[in-house]
């Protein structure tokens, strides 16, 4: 199968090992400096563009409909505006059941309220969402830029220690975050703040997981200003382990997949009934298509799991034929045990309708956008070819490394080999691309940072950033 290569945000900047250049501009301010003075300073803080919820490049990524999750939201609202104690609300679940579509929502509502601290959603290959090396950054310029009076405490943690960036994790969230909240006055007491952190477990380093966990617990400390975070994930070792070192007194748990069956299918029935009413109105089907009955077997066959109806939906979609594909899903359907069944099911249907069988390797290459035409139900593909492929879900990366789910040798993806090819491809386009003085600055001992970023981009293209950035990952 032909590969897809994601160059993440290689345009963000040059990194080496996920360290930065220390800070070497000077900046003199008071008090009460101007708020320019101050952006100036914040800009040198490394941002991960894609991190918050309502970036460009998530725009079209859903929340929840009225009528769905609704007892769910109302827990999470409660705790967040009320009295509990416990700083942590972990939402956990399996694949699928719609954590990051509720967790959009979260974001979304206290955004709207004027108080969202800061979010990040995590996407594992997903670049600079996809580790921890621009988190406590990330989280830090969100908060100057959603706390009044914050951004001056930031600046003055910045240019105490100028060299933070290059420090650990727990050092940069005590420097960046802990400490200039703790500064804030009084007054901020009775202030609410929400932090978001989704996909934790798609941050590519357990170790980074457990400590970005320990981290988070820290918030309980702040007396100044009332601070809560919500957090969703899959609930693997690496999570677990993070949670067990804090104490049960600063977190509450809450598990997705135990809510009533009933519920769910009701929720996921009403996304039904709102998606296909909108793809019969563009065919045009009529207004009682595709019927009652037909909800009902598609609701039965998602068996709780949201990302089956969104992936089908999609794929019903995309489709010349609507109901054609409706009826094939409802009567090609052969699972009768675990959800996860039909959910490979489904994403075998969809490959096999995008493929082209009789063509060369060399011939299918260069019929890649005809291809990819195919596959928007389980694909986000950018109209500027420049920009990365995004899996709309990360349980489609599952199924295509799993041979035992992905039984079809055009799909299934050899981990182990798919990783070695990208090392190779990296090293021959560093070996063929890089060269001394590539900016042509002719200034030995420039630091990256006195770069401008127009220049590098322009001497060093996406693919080659890529190459540079993360050939070490692929080893």
């Amino acid at each position: 199968m032909a590969s897809a290569i994601s160059f993440g945000n290689a345009n963000s900047g040059l990194q080496v090992g996920q360290s930065y250049a220390p800070i070497t501009a000077e900046f003199h301010y008071a008090n009460g400096a101007n708020s320019s003075n101050l952006n100036d300073v914040l800009k040198i803080l490394p941002m991960a563009a894609d991190a918050p919820f309502n970036t460009y490049q998530r725009q079209h990524d859903p929340t929840c409909l009225p009528d769905t999750r609704v007892e769910l939201l109302r827990d999470i609202y409660n705790w967040a505006d009320g009295r509990d104690e416990r700083c942590i609300f972990w939402l956990n679940g399996l694949a699928g059941t719609g954590k990051s579509t509720i967790a959009r929502s979260v974001a979304r509502k206290y955004f709207d309220d004027n108080r969202l601290g800061a979010s990040f959603f995590f996407s594992r290959g997903g670049g600079d969402v996809g580790h921890a090396g621009k988190f406590v950054t990330s989280i830090a310029w969100q908060l100057a830029n959603s706390i009044p009076s914050l951004d001056q405490y930031i600046c003055d943690a910045l240019l105490e220690r100028r060299d933070i960036m290059t420090q650990s994790l727990r050092d940069q969230w005590r420097q960046l975050v802990l400490r200039p909240l703790s500064e804030l006055g009084e007054s901020n007491g009775q202030c609410l703040y929400i932090l978001v952190v989704d996909a934790l477990v798609e941050c590519d380093n357990n170790n980074n997981i457990q400590i970005i966990i320990s981290l988070l617990a820290e918030i309980q400390s702040l007396k100044t200003i009332r601070l809560r975070v919500f957090l969703t994930s899959r609930s693997e070792i690496p999570i677990r382990y993070g949670f067990y070192q804090i104490p049960d007194a600063e977190h509450r748990d809450f598990v997705l997949h135990n809510i009533p069956s009933s519920i769910v299918d009701h929720d996921i029935s009403v996304f039904f009934e709102y998606n296909l009413k909108v793809i019969g109105q563009e065919h045009p089907l009529g207004a009682s298509w595709p019927g009652e009955e037909i909800i009902r077997g598609l609701t039965q066959i998602a068996g709780g799991l949201f990302i089956w109806a969104a992936t089908a939906c999609r794929f019903i979609q995309e489709g010349l034929l609507a109901d054609e594909r409706v009826r094939t899903l409802v009567e090609g359907s052969t699972s009768t045990s675990a959800p996860e069944e039909h959910l490979s099911e489904l994403y075998n249907n969809v490959l096999k309708k995008s493929s082209r069988p009789g063509y060369s390797a060399k011939e299918r290459e260069v019929m890649i956008d005809l291809v990819l035409k195919d596959l928007h139900a389980i694909l986000a593909i950018p109209k500027v070819n420049v920009n990365p492929l995004r899996l709309h879900h990360p349980s489609f990366r599952d199924f295509l490394l799993d041979n035992k789910r992905c039984k079809d040798p055009n799909f299934w993806v050899d981990e182990k080999q798919a990783h070695q090819n990208l090392a190779d491809s990296c090293i021959r386009l560093m070996s063929t691309s890089l060269k001394q003085d590539i900016c042509d600055l002719d200034a030995p001992g420039i630091l990256v940072a006195d770069v401008g970023r127009s220049r590098v981009e322009q001497s060093l293209p996406p693919e080659v950033q890529y190459a540079c950035l993360y050939w070490a990952h692929r080893v």
